[in-house]
């Protein structure tokens, strides 16, 4: 299409599903700021959705609301009603989701982006794959860190290898980042529950935010891990078949916070009680009395072992450091990149394809990294080989 031609395409309308949240907020900022996308702000409370798309200065064209409810049995109705091109779903936790929004994005046409990280809502997305293609809409599950960054990550440094046999990954959240009641119930629903991991190429059995570790980051010093349940731990071995050993760990900078919640996860894990998530409000109001002794310092890595193409041992750690409270853009960049290329059109370059699948493969770490110049984000390896 001719910039002529595009110029006349009116822009595409992009519902933001939980628009005021975490990382909804940060994706609206992001698209505002597009000339070929008309931003319509999701959420329960219309008023407040309206008060925040004024608060959107720079944005090309004026924003919109739209009330809707994920939990309500309407949203079928709501997004035909609205009638946008493409959706973004950040509404979480998906653990106890189901495919409401995704069926209703089919069923009016609209293309369809979530930024879940439970694993079986991301693994399982698949199901929705013929109707999607019958559709001729993109429904894309898992547009955040994991397991689109992790992915990314893998994908740019596996040639280095001959053989790459493992990935021992996390994330460490700054304690003055702002955290949404979805992402504490999300961690919280399998603390101290058993889930399945990769080692020595057969499953094991492990917990939620147990096997305290320790993982010392440029700058920033030790943080404290403990194992999350990610779609990574089912996609990976498939999709990178190589891989012998998948861990990934994630951690909050307080110390006495992580250490306090792996406490707790003996809990469920005893069988006591039967998950951590009721206590959602109660723990992210303790967590806010330690936010005058943090920092906005977020972390990323992964460590990537093997042997390199002379036969010999390599490994590689790869970091992403934010400052300023920066660490939340992160998750956001996946589903800002493929927005972009879906308003586009079929023909931009890169546009995804007709169907349902997780999010792998269709950004690379050279595209999620450069969305993220602007911002107090650095990136390199211990190995200075990207």
């Amino acid at each position: 299409m001719s910039e002529t031609a595009a110029a006349l395409q009116p822009p595409a309308r992009v519902l933001v599903i939980g628009g005021r949240g975490n990382f909804g907020a940060r994706i609206c900022a992001r698209l505002a700021r597009e000339e070929n996308i008309q931003l319509i702000i999701g959420g329960r409370d219309k008023t407040r959705c309206e008060s925040f798309a004024a608060e959107l200065k720079n944005a090309v064209h004026p924003v919109k609301a739209a009330a809707l409810d994920v939990t309500r049995g309407d949203i079928a109705e709501r997004i035909d009603a609205i009638a946008p091109d493409i959706v973004i779903h950040t509404s979480g936790p998906f653990q106890e989701q189901g495919y409401a929004v995704a069926e209703a994005c089919i069923a009016a046409g609209s293309h369809y982006i979530d930024l879940a990280d439970a694993r079986d809502f991301v693994v399982n997305i698949k199901a929705l794959d013929e109707a999607a293609q019958d559709a001729g809409v993109a429904v894309i599950s898992g547009a955040s860190s994991v397991p689109c960054l992790s992915a990314a990550v893998i994908e740019a440094y596996e040639k280095k290898f001959k053989l790459l046999r493992g990935v021992d990954y996390g994330i460490s959240t700054a304690q003055e980042t702002n955290r949404g009641a979805a992402t504490t119930a999300a961690v919280l629903s399998y603390a101290g529950r058993p889930f399945t991991i990769l080692k020595n190429s057969e499953e094991k059995t492990v917990y939620g935010w147990q096997n305290l570790r320790f993982h010392k980051y440029p700058d920033y010093g030790s943080r404290a891990l403990g194992n999350c349940d990610i779609p990574d731990l089912s996609l990976f071995p498939k999709y990178f078949p190589q891989l012998e050993n998948i861990r990934f760990g994630a951690g909050t900078e307080s110390l006495f916070l992580h250490v306090g919640l792996w406490t707790l996860s003996f809990l469920p894990r005893v069988k006591l009680i039967q998950s951590l998530a009721p206590l959602t409000g109660i723990l992210l109001k303790a967590a806010r009395l330690f936010d005058r002794f943090g920092t906005g310092k977020s972390a990323f890595h992964m460590k990537l072992s093997g042997r390199d193409w002379d036969g010999e041992d390599l490994k590689i750690t790869f970091y992403l450091l934010a400052g300023s409270g920066d660490g939340p853009e992160i998750p956001c960049v996946p589903a800002v990149l493929l927005a972009k290329r879906l308003a586009a059109g079929k023909t931009a370059e890169n546009a995804p394809a007709a169907g349902a699948y997780p999010c792998l493969g269709l950004i690379t770490l050279e595209d999620y990294l450069a969305a993220l110049d602007n911002l107090d984000i650095r990136h390199f390896d211990d190995r200075n080989m990207l």
